[in-house]
């Protein structure tokens, strides 16, 4: 695919300026230490919904009212974040939402997009069952699809790396998770319109290696996707234009275990008292892999802070024993 141009991508800023503030990036001393690195994180966790996706809903349901302006309403499948942003600017922009969710989805993010005026619908057993099933109700309501990869979800979510680009130092490589491959296709065309040089590194769950498999392999493959933790980063089958823009653009892409990840949510908390869901947490999980020369300036985004409170405190206390008394 031809990602966003630095004219779309200021573009999606302008509209999103009428919904949002940028959100910040900071580095903390702690997680420096750790790293033994000056880190960046951008905290996509502080946006209205806690997640990166409102960015590219917003511009998506934006353009696609100007397309078709006559459109009664949308269908979405997801795990949480991409059905908050798709129903926030629905109920934004005055038309339906229909989200559908696998069983056994995150109880309190399934709240949330009810909040927002969502019809929540659940059907399936994993991601790939839940998208088949909506695009089947998308045709028989007459409503339009909206799939968590798509040209505007990435104008959208390169408003994000842009200001992160444009807010922190100048980064030698910048650490991404992929679920369906917006937020890193945003992040390489913010690189490459601002004529950066820096790696754009992807994280995903060594219990969904979908992506990773395709990266090597240079071709789509379709593996189990069984992570525990990190559900956004949960999915069988890559997007095909997704892997086109990764393989051109991305240096390279890392597996991480759920404990790994589990451990960079309870890091997060310890050293800058921000909470991460899964997902979110991968990127740093990604990041204390592969600690390399000291003194580097890398970054890390911070997708999403939207984690069920009671699977949060099983991980905080799991990780409780020993410390600095």
């Amino acid at each position: 695919m031809i990602l966003p141009s630095l004219e779309r991508i200021h573009e999606a800023q302008n509209l999103l300026h009428r919904f949002m503030q940028p959100t910040p990036q900071h580095t903390w001393p702690l997680l420096n230490e750790r790293l033994q690195a000056e880190a960046w994180v951008k905290h996509e966790n502080h946006t209205a919904v806690g997640a990166f996706k409102m960015r590219g809903a917003l511009v998506y349901m934006a353009w696609l009212l100007a397309a078709r302006p006559g459109v009664q309403g949308v269908v979405a499948a997801t795990r949480g974040n991409h059905g908050q942003g798709v129903a926030m600017a629905a109920r934004l922009m005055g038309i339906q939402s229909v989200i559908v969710v696998p069983r056994g989805n995150s109880k309190e993010k399934n709240r949330a997009m009810k909040a927002q005026g969502a019809e929540l619908l659940e059907h399936g057993y994993d991601f790939q069952e839940a998208l088949e099933y909506a695009r089947g109700l998308a045709a028989e309501r007459g409503l339009v699809m909206v799939d968590s990869f798509h040209e505007r979800l990435v104008m959208g979510t390169a408003t994000y790396a842009m200001e992160f680009f444009q807010g922190a130092p100048e980064m030698s490589r910048v650490y991404v998770p992929i679920g369906l491959g917006s937020s890193i296709c945003g992040m390489c065309a913010a690189r490459n319109a601002l004529g950066l040089t820096t790696e754009v590194v992807g994280v995903v769950a060594a219990g969904s290696p979908s992506y990773a498999l395709s990266f090597s392999q240079k071709r789509v493959v379709e593996a189990p996707s069984e992570t525990r933790i990190a559900d956004g980063l949960a999915c069988r089958m890559p997007d095909s234009q997704a892997m086109e823009a990764i393989w051109a653009n991305v240096a390279r892409v890392l597996m991480v275990t759920d404990d790994q990840i589990e451990e960079a949510m309870r890091i997060y908390f310890e050293d800058t008292h921000n909470v991460a869901e899964g997902a979110a947490a991968a990127a740093l999980a990604g990041a204390l892999s592969e600690i390399q020369s000291h003194g580097e300036r890398i970054g890390i985004v911070l997708t999403g802070g939207n984690v069920d409170s009671s699977v949060y405190q099983k991980i905080l206390d799991q990780g409780g024993e020993g410390g600095d008394d």
